[in-house]
């Protein structure tokens, strides 16, 4: 009877044993390899890194930008791996760079269905969260639906994508510098055998040279005719040469990178504005550009290409592409990119520049986020929604480089900058100048206390367009040298705006500010 009650009771235990075991191998293999392997069978056993994958789902998501002509195609290929990797295809809906900003804000009003929309800082993604347009990301769904966007994203970049402490937008993953430079035609730099461009008084000199003795060739170009309420260069003279941050461009409020009380104020009324505006004048009374310039809707690109105009100003990656492409397809000119504020502090990019947010109404949450991750991760998906098919649209150089295919204008200009990432392929023609730009800054890139502040103009909306009215009808012909009384024409500049409900966005600025700070420092 105790031998019977015995063999019982090891009988017992050898099934719990082999139970207990069997839960364990169960969720290392989970774990392993080859379970988290996207592939076939991964689909097919309706599990992919352990995640339920078994029903198939269309994704509708909303990008910007004009339809690539060969969209079908590329994205054609992209299903036929999605379907592999997690078992879903995506349908893309193009609003056109004409009109997207009123059609955008329809999709989200009018609770249309789709998964996924392109945003950014510049594109209503903090209206959008405000409205309650988007899902808030927890922690959990990251690290469960997009664990390699969750591993390889700097925390500081999910935390500038918050708005009132939370998440709603998988930013970018691509750090850069937001600071401007200048191209210019280092040719005609060399025929006036002018000093290297490397400072503001360095620029001007170029500028009114070219202005005195290059006849049909304008010095600088720009198109403030597009809506744009600062001069082109202001980012450049106004902002990195005094080590200030413009809030927001819809108004003229900046602080001080290096105060840590936050205190912002008019840079209209400033006399570092006063003297910049005597700088611009100058330019303006030398030819420095066309008088019809804040007219001007012409692409300044296309005029430099052609031998129209000699200088603008843009970011260090636009600026370096450009002279690439000069050094491809105009090699008579000779072009060079110049920093006018080499030694000032640099400001890294905020992440919300670009990136992709799940719709607050999607029933198809979970697999939006495996779609990101894939997006920002996978090197086959990345390079085939960036630069579309090789041999086609691209050929790979080594793992980080490009070169443009025979067909690469078919599968360009829109917004598949949302999953910009770390696996971003350069254009083997970008030149070595714009790499040690970029590396020299980076040293100098500085961090402050206001660099995650997204401000909130639910309360001053209208105060916000009027005062913007004002900057347009106002500041504009002030900067571009076209109001001859200098003194008389800021002065005008500064009543209109205070008309236009100025010292209300300020109150209410510095209060958010204010409770910005406090909150850090608890």
């Amino acid at each position: 009877m105790k031998l019977q009650k015995k063999a019982t009771f090891l009988m017992i235990m050898v099934l719990a044993l082999t139970t207990l075991l069997s839960a364990c191998g169960g969720g290392n293999s989970a774990n392993s390899p080859d379970a988290a392997a996207p592939n076939n069978a991964a689909a097919n056993t309706g599990s992919e890194g352990g995640l339920d994958i078994s029903k198939e789902v269309t994704l509708k998501m909303i990008l910007l930008g004009s339809k690539p002509t060969d969209y079908e195609e590329v994205f054609g290929e992209l299903n036929k791996l999605l379907k592999e990797k997690i078992n879903a295809t995506v349908e893309v809906e193009f609003l056109d760079w004409s009109d997207w900003s009123q059609k955008y804000p329809l999709k989200f009003a009018a609770n249309e269905n789709f998964d996924i929309a392109y945003t950014a800082n510049w594109a209503l993604y903090n209206d959008q969260v405000l409205k309650g347009g988007f899902l808030e990301l927890t922690d959990e769904m990251l690290q469960k639906y997009a664990p390699k966007t969750w591993e390889a994203m700097p925390q500081t970049s999910w935390d500038q994508a918050k708005v009132g402490g939370k998440l709603y937008m998988i930013p970018n993953n691509n750090r850069e510098v937001t600071d401007k430079v200048v191209f210019i035609r280092e040719d005609l730099r060399k025929k006036y055998n002018l000093e290297p461009v490397n400072s503001p008084e360095a620029y001007a000199a170029y500028l009114k040279t070219i202005g005195a003795n290059e006849k049909g060739i304008t010095p600088f170009g720009a198109k403030p005719a597009d809506g744009w309420k600062w001069h082109e260069l202001d980012q450049i003279l106004l902002e990195q040469q005094n080590e200030w941050n413009l809030v927001d461009y819809s108004f003229p409020f900046a602080y001080k990178l290096d105060d840590g009380t936050g205190k912002v104020f008019n840079v209209y009324d400033t006399p570092e504005f006063t003297e910049l505006l005597k700088y611009y004048k100058d330019l303006a009374d030398n030819n420095g550009w066309s008088k019809n310039i804040v007219s001007n809707k012409n692409d300044v690109w296309q005029d430099i290409k052609a031998g129209k105009t000699s200088s603008y100003s843009h970011t260090l990656g636009t600026v370096s592409n450009n002279l690439g492409e000069m050094r491809r397809d105009k090699p008579e000119y000779e072009g060079g990119i110049a920093d006018l504020t080499p030694d000032k502090k640099k400001i890294g990019a905020i992440s919300t520049q670009n990136g992709m947010a799940i719709h607050a109404t999607s029933k198809n949450a979970e697999r939006s986020l495996m779609l990101i991750d894939l997006l920002q991760n996978d090197k086959e998906i990345h390079d085939l929604t960036m630069y579309g098919i090789v041999g086609k649209h691209y050929e790979p150089v080594g793992n980080d480089k490009f070169s443009p295919g025979p067909n690469a204008s078919n599968y360009t200009n829109f917004s598949n900058w949302g999953w910009n990432s770390q696996l971003n392929r350069t254009d083997a023609s970008y030149p070595e100048e714009g790499n040690q730009i970029a590396a020299d800054w980076q040293p100098k890139v500085y961090h402050f206390p206001l660099e995650t502040f997204v401000f909130d103009d639910t309360k001053v909306k209208n105060e916000v367009a009027n005062v913007g009215n004002v900057m347009l009808r106002y500041a504009i012909p002030l900067e571009y040298g076209l109001i001859k009384d200098l003194d008389k024409g800021q002065a005008d500049l500064i009543k209109q705006l205070k008309a236009a409900g100025l010292d209300m966005i300020q109150q209410e600025l510095q209060s958010q500010i204010d409770a910005f700070l406090a909150a850090q420092a608890q």
